[in-house]
């Protein structure tokens, strides 16, 4: 763990312990309606059987026939993952749109592909995926992951249009040196949806999900968040600030009433360290409502950044639940219910 993600915590449970009302304040953060899946989880269907295989392609295409894949080291490679991504697209049966910018002089860009609403097309849900990695990783979970359940869920919608326009996003430049800054995919992105005045209703950044364990104590939290959340590795877990909170009720609720997998959630405030450490900050600070889906990364996961996150690592079955449950909360979201 960073020195800032734990002086983040540090400071989260010194501010919710002040004036006694700690426990009351950490229970609201980190309450989420509707019961996390218990119990043996039923075997996969065929469609997730396939499913499963589809995700492990896609994330094996990426780190293991693509590789590292950043622009400071492999530049190449960065631009090759977005031809693939690209091509996939194409093969969806989606038009997509770059959304270039420079940096240092250098061309990169992000993907977008919309699936147009039928009743209210310029009201947006967006799914985002970073698909570079970080610089000496192969970054299977981190973030090919998110990439491959995003393309999941591009093929799975596009025959079923929405109320609501879908927007699915592959973003580029989230890993450091360039993560918060104005480099940073999303930040141009959210950046350039506010300039326009986008009607983003919700945006859901899909960010290493695929590393999950059944093994005692391998869920790692400081106290006091160790009393509220498992310490096993086995759940997906959702991450908003207080401003998403009613964003991350919903996708919880909606995901818990479809998926066969644990699940947790977490609602603290914007000024915790750590937090925003994604492609969800950006639209946050250009004020939307945003969360993270994630298997919590350093927080269990010994591969995070290592040259070690590769697709072997993974656990594909979990992923395909966890896919199928992001596709009953993006109908849901995408509704006008």
């Amino acid at each position: 763990m960073t020195a800032a993600r734990r002086g983040g915590l540090i400071a989260l449970v010194g501010v919710v312990l002040i004036g006694g009302s700690g426990f009351s304040c950490l229970t609201q953060m980190t309450t989420m309606p509707g019961a996390s899946f218990a119990g043996p989880a039923p075997a996969l269907t065929a469609e997730e059987a396939a499913l499963a295989k589809s995700l492990e392609a896609d994330v094996t295409h990426l780190a293991v026939g693509i590789g590292e894949r950043n622009l400071g080291n492999t530049p190449a490679k960065l631009e090759a993952a977005a031809s693939w991504v690209e091509g996939e697209l194409l093969d969806a049966g989606y038009a997509f749109t770059p959304e270039p910018y420079e940096v240092n002089g250098r061309a990169v860009k992000n993907l977008v592909a919309d699936l147009p609403g039928t009743r209210a097309p310029k009201e947006l849900v967006i799914i985002g995926a970073h698909y570079d990695s970080a610089e000496g990783t192969p970054g299977a979970d981190d973030n090919a992951s998110g990439v491959a359940v995003a393309l999941a869920l591009a093929r799975s919608l596009h025959a079923t249009p929405q109320a609501r326009t879908v927007r699915f996003i592959f973003f580029t430049n989230e890993e450091p040196p360039y993560f918060r800054t104005p480099a940073m995919g999303s930040d141009v992105s959210a950046k350039n949806a506010r300039a326009r005045g986008d009607d983003v209703r919700a945006m859901l950044s899909l960010e290493t999900m695929g590393y999950f364990t059944d093994a005692p104590n391998t869920q790692h939290y400081p106290w006091p968040f160790s009393t509220f959340y498992p310490s096993t590795g086995h759940f997906i877990g959702f991450v908003a600030d207080t401003e998403s909170r009613a964003l991350a009720h919903q996708v919880a609720g909606t995901f818990r009433a479809h998926a066969t997998i644990a699940s947790e959630g977490s609602t603290p405030p914007r000024f915790i360290k750590g937090i925003d450490w994604s492609d969800h900050g950006p639209y946050w600070r250009a004020g939307y409502q945003a969360l993270m889906v994630t298997d919590t990364a350093p927080f269990r996961n010994p591969h995070y950044h290592e040259a070690t996150d590769l697709p072997a690592t993974m656990d594909f079955a979990r992923l395909a639940r966890v896919t199928v449950g992001l596709e009953a909360v993006v109908r849901d979201l995408a509704s006008l219910r």
